[in-house]
């Protein structure tokens, strides 16, 4: 049975700046693209007024892509505000007649985890949570044991089918596109197993550093920030098998199959580090011993990946901002042509930002009577990446109960019982500079003389191959 859609859309933390950065300009999208109509209630505990809101707003989209007049004004019109402290059952009541008869609510909870289970249960107590659906932002927990608490807080109220835990890298076209590509092409499955693959490298750079939220990082470090969900949800689109059929609850048993598979870390699996200059952050400890870089190496135990290590790495203040998958392949069982030193070999690649790139690096025969060859890359597809807002899609697809992009509570669980064994566990983190690819141990995670594939600012340009 198709889920019926919301309607009515209920943004708790509405004056905060996850609402104005990115919620704000994916409702305008939706309403200027016909998706929404129906109440906006913005919740918070600042003591504001309507037009102070709808300023908010305004400001917002002004400095987010742009103002559309028709939109813009659609969205103003069905814009509500209440304000309150979210413990007093007052606010809830006042909540209830702003949705004026709504039956079938989407509360987005874009607010500190530890307000979660006052805030649902008040709706519980109002009756605001009746058919509603809840969005939830990460992070998801910090550790396994606080994951399952706030999954049992959730399901207090509402059942797991009306929990959306949002993660904006799954609404990315080039992460999409990646799905399509591993699933829409005959070719890919006969090599993309452990007989054919060498390794998997995922990388995240990024040249900038804590841009002045150096408390909230002093909370999460790399490894909790992009690696536990970005980068582990990429490996698992990467190394899942086919989903059976097109239904949601497919796609997500394949993923949880797949993060059940992944061994468990453990301490010396992993090299982490810290970029000169963190520690003078505003918010950051003298002597704090959080990572700004991780790099490891995770085993996938089903018959398809066995012995295939997946590296990951992420980190800031590094060369370039990027990020790069890099399949390689195995090299040719035996070598029948004379060239000096062996081939590189064979792989494929993926561009997930800042543009999308599908490309095959392969070998051909250099001109002349000698049968040398050399390298080129094949680009299956190039574009900008561009099409709808991460924030517009999933929000999109939340409206009409589509949880293909959204994380179930046994996938979170599964998640963190890969890290649970490092948290707080590993070596302090070793120094390195900004502007370069993180400290030099960390070489030491790859095997077999391996070396990392460093994505290059000019990697998503247009090649010509000669």
């Amino acid at each position: 049975m198709t889920p019926r859609s919301s309607d009515a859309f209920v943004l708790f933390g509405a004056t905060g700046d996850l609402a104005y950065k990115k919620i704000f300009p994916a409702l305008q999208a939706l309403f200027r693209r016909g998706g929404l109509n129906m109440p906006i209630v913005g919740m918070a505990r600042a003591n504001w007024s309507l037009d102070k809101l709808r300023a908010r707003v305004r400001d917002s989209l002004e400095h987010g892509g742009g103002i559309d007049p028709d939109a813009f004004s659609r969205l103003c019109a069905q814009l509500r505000y209440v304000c309150g402290d979210y413990s007093d059952p007052g606010t809830y009541e006042r909540l209830r007649q702003a949705l004026d008869g709504a039956a079938r609510p989407l509360h987005y909870l874009a607010i500190p985890p530890s307000l979660f289970t006052t805030v649902v249960r008040g709706l519980a107590q109002a009756g605001c949570a009746r058919d509603a659906r809840v969005i939830v932002e990460k992070p998801f927990g910090r550790d396994l044991a606080s994951a399952q608490a706030l999954n049992q807080t959730l399901h207090e109220v509402f059942p797991e089918t009306a929990v959306f835990r949002i993660d904006h890298y799954l609404g990315k076209e080039a992460v999409r596109n990646l799905v399509y590509f591993r699933f829409a092409n005959a070719f890919l499955e006969p090599v993309w197993n452990r007989n054919y693959v060498a390794s998997v490298q995922i990388t995240m750079a990024e040249s900038f550093g804590v841009q002045g939220r150096g408390a909230f990082y002093e909370e999460v470090g790399a490894i909790r920030d992009v690696v536990q969900n970005h980068l582990l949800q990429v490996m698992a689109l990467l190394a899942m098998d086919a989903p059976a059929g097109r239904d949601p609850e497919a796609m997500r048993a394949e993923k949880l199959r797949l993060f059940r598979a992944i061994r468990p870390l453990q301490p010396g699996q992993l090299v982490r580090g810290q970029f000169h200059g963190y520690r003078g952050e505003a918010g950051v400890a003298p002597d704090s011993q959080v990572e700004t870089f991780v790099a490891l190496c995770l085993h996938i135990d089903t018959w398809r990946w066995a012995g295939v290590p997946f590296y990951i790495r992420a980190g800031k203040r590094l060369p370039v901002t990027a990020t790069e998958v890099m399949v390689n392949l195995k090299s040719p069982p035996l070598a029948i042509f004379d060239e000096a030193g062996p081939a590189p070999p064979n792989y494929f690649r993926f561009r997930l930002d800042p543009q999308v790139v599908i490309a095959a690096g392969t070998r051909v025969k250099r001109p002349g009577e000698e049968m040398h060859g050399k390298s080129v890359e094949l680009v299956a597809h190039q574009v900008l990446a561009q099409g709808d807002l991460p924030y517009e899609r999933l929000l999109g697809d939340a409206f009409r109960g589509d949880a293909s992009l959204f994380t179930g509570d046994d996938s979170v669980e599964a998640a963190w019982r890969v890290f649970e064994p490092i948290l707080d566990r590993a070596a302090p983190p070793a120094p390195y500079e900004p502007g370069t690819w993180g400290p030099p141990a960390a070489d030491a995670v790859l095997a077999n003389e391996q070396r990392w594939h460093d994505p290059k600012a000019g990697d998503d340009k247009p090649r010509v191959v000669r």
